[in-house]
């Protein structure tokens, strides 16, 4: 699922990653605080991330952990290009996904982004 929603966000395929955000998403940023509006956390990549930002996740960083009855939490690295700003220094920076699976989807319900 990693791979699927971050092709998306590099590619500003809204409507893949409205699908993928549930609508009760806990966005937590230590630089921007908590978002818990999907509109807003959509809105904000469109404006922001759309055609000037590029994640790239660092290899064998990803680790998935299993829950029980609800889904799995993934942790794992990724910095992120900003061709606005190609010098610009890139940090490696690390995450945390709460996914969520109901029936056959799999949805993003909460997540800890630290850089």
């Amino acid at each position: 699922m990693d791979s699927i929603f971050f092709e998306a966000y590099n590619t500003c395929k809204m409507d893949v990653q409205t699908a993928i955000y549930s609508d009760s998403i806990e966005f937590y940023h230590d630089k921007g605080g908590l978002s818990t509006s999907k509109k807003d956390i959509l809105d904000a990549t469109r404006r922001n991330i759309c055609g000037k930002v590029t994640r790239q996740l660092i290899p064998g960083s990803i680790e998935v952990y299993a829950i029980k009855d609800y889904g799995a939490i993934e942790l794992g690295q990724h910095k992120f290009f900003n061709n606005q700003e190609p010098d610009a220094p890139q940090h490696i920076s690390r995450f945390m996904i709460f996914w969520k699976k109901t029936g056959n989807d799999w949805k993003i319900v909460k997540v800890v982004s630290l850089h």
